[in-house]
């Protein structure tokens, strides 16, 4: 027997590892197997690719045991092996360079970059946080000898030959795990089981459990103990398998296994890249938004796999966060197994995938829409999907202006002279030849936006406005400032053309109208304007005539340089409680009784009583929920008496 010191860096990792990396325990279960399936994967290629192993017959497996009495753990697998000094290399030494660097930046970094301790290859070692004893019994393929590893995890190891050591095959490796008391609890078919369905049930050779299942009598007594083995995985990653192996049944209940749940997905996009990144996804749409989509703390549905060892289902970087309410899989062979799954969105192969992803996802998406007027089954399912996920998809717009331009073309809204959604291309086919804008109101609800007196002269003009009735609309379509569009030129050719989008609740909009000033009703109406001015003091920024109302005495719009009132008071609702006072412009209608009726009072209680309800009546008709509801009351019920 051979005793050899731990590097002076593994000592430092094994500390690490054991205390801080790995935030679940169980993890070190997955990392046994995931040494398991890579040393069947090598054997198993030398076996095709090497004529000195082709005469192996390889029946790959992963073999897992448990003796709770004598507190051991068991993982067995018939892959490559390892002769002495593999052993040594492999489970000694880390043999990189910059190892001590690497170990100072991990001791001092909290966050712990994980795609760094992933290429470092430390998995083993976890398994020191489940047993105080481990030992690896292993023979190379092609070898005579067994050799046997044992280290109870601190300073040192030991290696020796295992003679009359049990190696399962003619090659592969054994681990065993003398438990701790912590470790226990893995000592048991359930928790086993649970693990690995949950970490390794794509690994693609066959995971086997042996356990005692022990057998009662009718009266409760024990009978005896059967020895039995079960396969414990499926082994079939479908995102592997070929598109046209698969049915619309098999997909299905994959989602209802990721989604724990019993209904179809609306749509599925299943995907294998090859070439300088290899890469397999399985995305999925559901028929109804998650629960959580609009909680800051929503559980993320795109789970990451490597090489089908499963990594994290945690991570809200695997998507952007207006894609959140996508399920699925991403599998990359590419990426290293990572110890620790922070940081994840700061490595370079999983940021090309995910941006692939993004843009495929968009590009379905914009199948769905155009598939959408082939046959009602497909209309149905897209108005669906804009039911549910058009509101994030909107703060993509926001969010991703590296794909703005996709998502232009998929964000739906309502519209005052279309049914049923509409999209800016479908507002383009509608517009007037001369019209350079489109115009668009944001607001409460559709209903209320429909009502507004600013849609007035719009109406009139025979203009269509888009009704925006989602909250962040306030934040996301201003942010865009126009729309562009490539359309054919008169000379045939492709140009891209904009057009500017003007919100119709904002001050200066009633001049894109052509409505040129009439000084004449400005000067006349001058001394009523005043009399509300002043009745109304700071509770508003402006008073003018308008140009836009036909019916309504009243309207408010915003200034163009401050955040509209619905947008003052979601900003607030989210916490931004040090905003200044947002103050509307009042506009009132020089021609409606209620204003003619201030020309020839000098009443100052009834000029103040009418003010105040000509604002109040105003930021009702807009959704606006009054400061003083009773003072508005009593306003009205002194005027009507």
């Amino acid at each position: 027997m051979a005793q050899h010191q731990f590097q002076t860096e593994v000592s430092q990792l094994l500390h690490l590892i054991i205390h801080s990396l790995y935030s679940n325990r169980e993890i070190f279960l997955r990392e046994l197997v995931s040494n398991a399936s890579d040393a069947l994967d090598k054997l198993k290629y030398l076996t095709v690719a090497d004529a000195a192993y082709k005469s192996l017959i390889l029946d790959p497996r992963i073999d897992i045991s448990f003796n709770k009495e004598a507190k051991t753990l068991t993982v067995a697998d018939n892959g490559i092996g390892m002769n002495e000094t593999d052993l040594e290399e492999s489970l000694g030494t880390i043999a990189r360079s910059g190892t001590k660097a690497f170990l100072e930046k991990l001791s001092a970094d909290a966050k712990k970059d994980s795609n760094l301790i992933g290429q470092f290859g430390v998995g083993f070692y976890s398994a020191f946080m489940a047993a105080d004893r481990i030992e690896v019994i292993s023979r190379k393929a092609n070898d005579e000898k067994s050799w046997k590893w044992s280290s109870e995890g601190k300073d040192s190891y030991e290696i020796e030959e295992a003679v009359g050591e049990v190696v399962r095959s003619e090659q592969g490796t054994t681990v065993l795990l003398h438990l701790t008391e912590e470790g226990l609890e893995y000592a048991n078919r359930w928790s086993i089981e649970d693990i690995i369905k949950r970490y390794s049930n794509h690994v693609a050779f066959p995971i086997y459990l042996t356990y005692d299942e022990k057998e009662y009598d009718d009266k409760g007594k024990e009978k005896e103990s059967k020895t039995k083995t079960d396969r414990i995985n499926s082994g079939q990653a479908i995102w592997r398998r070929s598109k046209s192996e698969l049915k619309e049944e098999d997909y299905t209940e994959f989602y209802k296994g990721i989604a724990h749940g019993d209904d179809a997905p609306l749509h599925y996009i299943h995907t294998k890249a090859e070439g300088t990144q290899e890469y397999a996804t399985l995305f999925y749409i559901p028929a109804k938004a998650p629960f959580d989509m609009y909680q800051v703390d929503y559980k993320p549905g795109v789970k990451l796999y490597v090489k089908r060892v499963f990594i994290t289902d945690d991570d809200k970087d695997l998507m952007p966060s207006y894609l959140r309410f996508v399920r699925g899989v991403i599998d990359s062979e590419d990426l290293p197994l990572n110890v620790s799954r922070e940081i994840l969105q700061q490595n370079k192969i999983l940021m090309n995938i995910k941006n692939a992803s993004v843009k495929k996802l968009l590009g379905e998406f914009k199948a769905l829409a155009d598939a959408a007027s082939a046959s009602e089954e497909n209309k149905t399912k897209w108005e669906t999907f804009i039911k549910e996920f058009n509101r994030p998809l909107k703060e993509g717009l926001y969010q991703d202006f590296a794909n703005r331009e996709a998502l232009q073309e998929l964000v739906r809204f309502k519209s005052t002279t279309a049914e049923g959604w509409t999209s800016f291309a479908d507002y383009l086919t509608r517009m007037k030849a001369d019209q350079k804008n489109i115009y668009y109101i944001t607001g409460g609800d559709e209903k209320t936006l429909r009502a507004s007196p600013l849609l007035e002269a719009y109406k009139a003009k025979d203009l269509e406005v888009l009704l925006m009735d989602d909250e962040i609309d306030d934040i996301v379509i201003p942010s865009l400032h126009s729309y562009r569009k490539e359309l054919p030129g008169t000379d045939g050719k492709m140009e891209t053309k904009s057009w500017d989008l003007k919100a119709v609740n904002r001050a200066g909009a009633d001049e894109e109208l052509g409505e040129k000033k009439d000084k004449a009703a400005e000067k006349e109406a001058k001394p009523v304007i005043e009399k509300i001015k002043k009745a109304l003091g700071e509770r508003v920024k402006d008073v003018k005539l308008s140009r836009r109302l036909h019916d309504s005495p009243s309207c408010i719009v915003a200034d163009e340089n401050d955040p509209s009132m619905q947008m003052a008071a979601m900003l607030k609702a989210m916490g931004q409680t040090d905003m200044p006072e947002t103050k509307p412009i009042l506009e009132i209608n020089g021609d409606h009784p209620i204003v003619v009726a201030l020309k020839d009072t000098d009443d100052e209680d009834r000029i103040a009583d009418t003010a105040g309800v000509l604002l109040d009546q105003a930021l009702l008709v807009e959704g606006i929920k009054l400061k003083d509801p009773a003072d508005f009351v009593k306003r009205l019920n002194r005027l009507l008496s």
